[in-house]
């Protein structure tokens, strides 16, 4: 081996140390486990949920650690309170933390693999996740190991309640606000309508817009005081079920926009908002109508062909 690959290799060595003392001490506390929630807002909800259902069963102390990108671009803080929860905090995280929270990836080169590696006894991705799904005594049974252990998902991985979703996920003050501002128009019979478009090509695909059509206008004929309460990232959507529906429809007027704070706020208050209505029909392949449902203790109908 040539003097320069040595010299690479002893830098990258004591580049580890160096992060792994600095940023690694910050979590290294006994019987932890980290989560890190990854995708957009009702994906990381659901993660979350379920990660707190696992350790309260196996008497384990969690982080949250909650990483800013392109599927959900603000800080937990700016949209949720803090929960008022025994041995479960939540961090923002920064620059520092990725080379060694992250979940591996191409795009970071997998380098946080080697990290975690030295920091936690065990690891479970997005895959190892997938294959352990409702698996709940095998997960009993990996998160009652000692050591620090290291979690990231999309996913609901356990059943939790409804309650401990609400007590988990309260808004901040404006928020909530904006959706007692949207309630205050609901009729006695409101129903709550998703439709996913935008990069999400299942929603797209299997559930088209004649399907809401169809059973909106079955509601319309059973319901002189129909109120629909329109949830969507597609500004054509939008316009066509007012021009169908006219004054019945009522949906944020803001651009939909995942990659500003106003923008995820936006996202929350339509998911709360439709908590608020009697029914939800929902979009193909979007948990984004089912955290809604859930939240609400409502129901809700996929629509898709």
């Amino acid at each position: 081996m040539e003097t320069g690959e040595l010299g690479l290799i002893f830098i990258f060595l004591n580049l580890c140390k160096l992060v792994y003392f600095r940023v690694g001490n910050e979590y290294m506390i006994m019987e932890k486990i980290i989560l890190v929630p990854v995708g957009g807002l009702a994906n990381r909800m659901r993660a979350v949920a379920s990660a707190v259902t696992l350790t309260y069963r196996v008497r384990r102390k969690l982080e949250v650690l909650w990483f800013r990108d392109w599927g959900l671009n603000a800080p937990f803080f700016k949209v949720f309170e803090e929960p008022e929860l025994m041995n479960i905090s939540f961090s923002e995280t920064s620059c520092k933390h990725l080379l060694m929270y992250d979940r591996p990836r191409r795009r970071n080169f997998y380098l946080p693999r080697l990290f975690q590696k030295l920091l936690f006894e065990d690891c479970l991705y997005e895959r190892d996740v997938r294959a352990l799904c409702y698996k709940e005594s095998e997960l009993e049974e990996w998160a009652s190991q000692s050591g620090r252990l290291y979690i990231a998902t999309c996913d609901q991985f356990v059943n939790y309640s409804t309650n401990l979703l609400r007590s988990l996920f309260h808004p901040v003050a404006s928020v909530c606000e904006e959706v007692e501002r949207r309630f205050c128009h609901f009729s006695k019979h409101t129903v709550g309508v998703h439709i996913r478009r935008a990069d999400h090509t299942v929603a797209i695909r299997q559930s088209p817009l004649d399907l809401f059509f169809t059973q909106l206008d079955k509601e319309s004929d059973m319901y002189d005081d129909l109120c629909i309460y329109l949830a969507t990232d597609s500004e054509e959507v939008k316009q066509q079920l007012r021009n169908r529906y006219g004054s019945r429809v009522h949906t944020a007027e803001t651009v939909s926009d995942r990659g500003s704070i106003s923008g995820i706020k936006d996202a929350v208050a339509d998911m709360y908002t439709l908590s608020r209505t009697q029914k939800i029909y929902g979009s193909s392949g979007s948990s984004f109508s089912e955290l809604a449902a859930q939240l609400g203790d409502i129901p809700l109908q996929i629509l898709r062909v």
